[in-house]
């Protein structure tokens, strides 16, 4: 890729922000975000998709992708396991990137549990 100025502007952001998310709490704090967040969207998922019935299965087989998807990045290629840094292969943590997106996955299938739950009873 070619230096310009958007490029070098997009990575200085990038770099201040895995700088910033370095601290633990700040970590915690946005995997907590990416897991709540994750909850309010299969909430707002649920609700959208049951109103037009004729969507139902494709939004489930577009949601299955999406999270397939995001376990094989998380848990199946060698990026998904502690490449990233220096830093965040001795501490044995994944890049913040990846830890948002899983915890979003796991906040999407928690919330779409608890509304199948709240549809059933």
């Amino acid at each position: 890729m070619q230096n310009t100025r958007l490029n070098t502007l997009i990575t200085r952001i990038a770099q201040q922000f895995i700088q910033w998310a370095e601290n633990p709490w700040r970590r915690l704090s946005l995997i907590i975000i990416s897991l709540l967040f994750g909850n309010f969207l299969a909430s707002a998922i649920a609700t959208s998709t049951g109103q037009r019935t004729d969507l139902d299965i494709v939004i489930s087989l577009i949601l299955l992708l999406i999270t397939e998807s995001i376990a094989w990045l998380t848990y199946g290629t060698t990026f998904g396991r502690y490449q990233l840094s220096e830093r965040n292969s001795i501490l044995g943590q994944r890049p913040i990137w990846i830890a948002i997106l899983n915890s979003l996955k796991l906040g999407l299938i928690y919330g779409l549990f608890v509304e199948a739950f709240k549809l059933g009873s």
